[in-house]
C-alpha cells in the first residue's frame, strides 16, 4: 500500500472504501457491499458534490474570490461546502430545517458558516420554508455585492455530474463490474441518478432501487406520475423529499422501497454493534430496505449500498436511548441507559478498591 502527501484535505475527497457485509446478513443467498462514504473528509458523500458544484461556479465566473455560498441543506452538503470554502476562502450560509441535529449545526459553525433554521413541516413553495429562505438570502446579497451564490444542489447539475463521472466508475472498478443490484436513496437525486446513468452505461441489466422514508413523496411520483399521498414528517436525515429535484432522475430507476423510521433506526445501531460500521439513520434505511428487496430476487446477487455518511453526527439522536424512547424507536426494557452503564460500573468498582 502506498502513501502519499496531499496538498490540502480538498485532495482526499473520494476513491472510499467498499466494505462487504458479513453478520447482519448472514444466512442470505446474497452479498451486499457497503460503499462508505463517511470516510470522506467531511465526514459524507456530500463532499464529492461540493467541490463540483464551487469549482464549476468558479469556472463559469459565477463565484469569485471572497464571495458568498448560500444553500438549504440537511447539513451534510453545507458541511461539503463549508469545507471547501475554508480552503478556498469564502464565506458561507446555510439554512436547515429544525429536525437537522445539533451535531450537523455545530460542526457548520465551527467552520464559520453562518447556520439559519427554520420550521419544519412546510411547503417548498412556502415563504419560511429552507428552500424558501435559502433563494431570498441569495438574491438580496448578490444584488447588494454581486459576489453571491446560490449553490442549489437539488438542481445544480454539478452534483449529477460529480457522481457520474467519480463515484460510478470508483463503484465499478472496485466491484469489477460484478454489480446486480445497486440501492440507494434519494435527497437531491445526485448520488442514485449519476451513479445509476454510469452503471447502466456499463451494464443494463444492473437494477437500481431507491429507498424512501414513509412522509417522501418520491415513490408516488414514481408509481402514479403524481402525489397520492400528502407528504409527512419523518425522523430520518438527508433523503426523501417534498418535491422533485432536477437531480432525481426517475426514468433511472428500477423501483422504490418504502421504510419506516423504527426500521431504520433500528438497523443503524445494528450496523455499529454487528458490522462495527458507525453510520447515519439514511444508511440503515437503506440497508433495511435493501434487504428486504432481496427477498424479491431469485438468483444470488452482488447487491452495492451508499452509506451516505457517519453515526458520529447523530449521537444525541439514533445512539441516544432517551431520544430513541421519546420518539417510540425503543421501549425502556431494551435501553441500556447510560445512567445504568455508570450505576454498574460504580458498583464493579467496589470490587477492585
Amino acid at each position: 500500500m502506498s502513501l502519499t502527501v496531499s496538498s490540502s484535505i480538498l485532495d482526499t475527497i473520494g476513491a472510499t472504501p467498499m466494505v462487504q457485509l458479513q453478520k447482519i446478513t448472514k444466512g442470505s443467498k446474497h452479498k451486499f457491499f457497503a460503499k462508505m462514504e463517511y470516510f470522506n473528509p467531511g465526514g459524507s458523500v456530500k463532499d464529492r458534490i461540493a467541490l463540483s458544484i464551487i469549482e464549476g461556479a468558479e469556472k463559469r465566473g459565477e463565484l469569485k474570490p471572497g464571495g458568498t455560498l448560500v444553500e438549504a441543506t440537511s447539513g451534510n452538503t453545507g458541511i461539503g461546502l463549508a469545507l471547501v470554502a475554508a480552503i478556498k476562502g469564502y464565506k458561507c450560509i446555510f439554512v436547515l430545517p429544525a429536525k437537522m441535529s445539533e451535531e450537523k449545526r455545530a460542526v457548520l459553525r465551527a467552520y464559520g458558516a453562518r447556520v439559519i433554521i427554520t420550521p419544519i413541516g412546510l411547503e417548498p413553495e412556502d415563504p419560511m420554508s429552507h428552500y424558501s429562505v435559502a433563494k431570498k438570502i441569495a438574491d438580496t446579497i448578490k444584488a447588494k455585492t454581486g459576489n453571491c451564490f446560490y449553490t442549489n444542489q437539488y438542481h445544480n447539475p454539478d452534483n449529477f455530474s460529480a457522481h457520474y463521472n467519480v463515484t460510478g466508475p470508483e463503484i465499478w472498478n472496485q466491484m469489477s463490474g460484478k454489480i446486480d443490484a445497486y440501492i440507494a436513496g434519494v435527497g437531491t437525486g445526485g448520488t442514485l441518478s449519476g451513479v445509476a446513468k454510469y452503471l447502466k452505461e456499463k451494464n443494463p441489466a444492473i437494477k437500481v432501487m431507491c429507498m424512501d422514508p414513509i412522509g417522501s413523496i418520491l415513490s408516488d411520483l414514481y408509481y402514479h406520475g403524481k402525489v397520492v399521498t400528502p407528504p409527512a414528517s419523518y425522523q430520518v436525515e438527508g433523503i426523501g423529499e417534498d418535491m422533485l429535484p432536477d437531480n432525481c432522475k426517475l426514468n433511472l430507476y428500477d423501483g422504490f422501497l418504502n421504510v419506516n423510521d423504527k426500521d431504520a433506526f433500528a438497523m443503524t445501531r445494528r450496523l455499529i454493534a454487528e458490522e462495527g460500521l458507525c453510520v447515519g439513520p439514511s444508511g440503515g434505511l437503506i440497508l433495511a430496505g435493501a434487504m428486504k428487496y432481496a427477498e424479491t430476487l431469485e438468483k444470488p446477487s452482488n447487491i452495492v449500498l451508499i452509506m451516505p455518511d457517519s453515526g458520529k453526527a447523530y449521537l444525541t439522536k439514533v445512539f441516544n436511548d432517551k431520544w430513541m424512547i421519546e420518539k417510540g424507536f425503543l421501549s425502556p426494557e431494551e435501553s441500556k441507559t447510560a445512567f445504568n452503564v455508570e450505576v454498574m460500573a460504580a458498583e464493579e468498582m467496589k470490587n477492585y478498591v
